[in-house]
């Protein structure tokens, strides 16, 4: 039976190489080696100075010829170019991304647009990005400009824990929130389908919610323990496999667009992108209430906002730093959220900027 052009499916499920545990830098070496001997370690002014006592000595001791470069405030067009000229003027062979989620984006899509294959190092639990074949880009005021999907996911994954407990546990409260996600999203976008990969995704993010709903709070008083990387594991990675595994028809939905449109409002800048990732569950979840009178979103909703309260997730535009935001601000925000090719596009009713605004006013997640 020959395929058609339709039935043909390209998934960019996985990095090739995973590696975790404490010291998991120290021990990466020569899989280092193996990507090249030129690289451009990309990331951002902080994250470059953590990183070094750690990554310094493995570059040096496998004889690799290695210089750095900032991405700057966000992965914007001007820090791309800024970084495709440090490839140039390197002549890198390969790219290591450190850090939080815009550096490894950056390094990422530098990689894709230079041909050249990556490693990636995140220095917190706060996004898969260190995972996903997915490189969001921002303007110069750092607000949601468009993302771009790669043609493969990193070469290189590395994990290490020791690393990780150095960030702030805010930054691990953040990527459960944006972890969370996945099962609202999902479940909501692709819950439907028949397709086995899109179903193995579904529940795969259902699983993910019900580990961090288990294990987050011990997690967070134990940094470290065994609870802790296990929490770290699911965000940072059991996250990426759903992605990875649903593909472009398990995407994102009014969540991250309730982000993206908070990212333009300068004053939300303070807050991280799975802070305003999970006040977006909660917006999403009151929108399926408001629109489409659905009690289980409510149930759903009051679940999460005791979870929230338990491990300081925010629950309204109060809680992230944007309670004397202007009407105009918002139905700013809530303009660029239901823009034409938004997400929230994908909820399974249309979604008018005015009843956006509604569901965003709620407050204590309790009328």
């Amino acid at each position: 039976m020959t395929q058609t052009a339709e039935s043909v499916l390209s998934l960019m499920v996985a990095p090739a190489r995973v590696v975790r545990g404490g010291g998991a830098i120290a021990q990466s070496g020569t899989l280092l080696a193996q990507l090249g001997m030129l690289p451009l370690v990309i990331g951002g002014d902080r994250s470059l100075c953590a990183i070094q006592p750690h990554l310094q000595p493995v570059l040096e001791a496998h004889n690799l010829t290695w210089t750095q470069a900032s991405y700057g405030a966000d992965c914007s067009e001007s820090s791309l170019e800024n970084l495709r000229q440090a490839v140039a003027e390197h002549q890198a062979d390969f790219i290591i991304g450190v850090g939080g989620g815009k550096a490894l984006d950056a390094a990422k899509l530098i990689a894709h647009q230079c041909g050249l294959r990556v490693a990636t190092i995140p220095t917190s639990g706060a996004t898969c990005a260190a995972w996903t074949a997915l490189s969001n880009v921002y303007s110069e005021d750092g607000a949601f400009s468009y993302d771009v999907a790669l043609d493969r996911a990193p070469d290189l994954l590395i994990l290490d824990y020791d690393v990780i407990q150095t960030a702030s546990q805010r930054t691990l409260v953040a990527g459960i929130g944006d972890a969370l996600a996945k099962w609202y999203e999902a479940s909501v976008s692709s819950g439907y389908s028949d397709r086995t990969l899109i179903i193995a995704a579904v529940q795969q993010a259902r699983v993910l919610r019900d580990l961090l709903f288990q294990k987050s709070v011990a997690a967070l008083a134990d940094p470290g323990g065994t609870q802790w990387r296990e929490v770290v594991d699911a965000t940072v990675l059991l996250a990426g496999v759903i992605g990875g595994l649903g593909g472009a028809q398990c995407r994102t939905v009014a969540a991250h667009a309730v982000h993206n449109g908070l990212t333009h409002l300068l004053q939300s800048h303070g807050t991280l992108h799975g802070e305003k990732v999970a006040y977006g569950i909660l917006v999403q979840l009151r929108l399926e209430e408001l629109v489409q009178g659905n009690r289980l979103a409510a149930t759903a909703r009051q679940q999460l906002v005791k979870f929230y309260a338990e491990i300081g997730l925010p629950q309204s535009l109060a809680d992230l730093g944007l309670a004397n935001i202007t009407i105009a601000n918002l139905e700013h925000a809530a303009s660029v959220a239901c823009s034409i090719g938004s997400d929230i596009h994908r909820l399974p009713f249309a979604v008018t900027p005015a009843q956006l605004m509604a569901a965003m006013g709620f407050d204590d997640g309790t009328d």
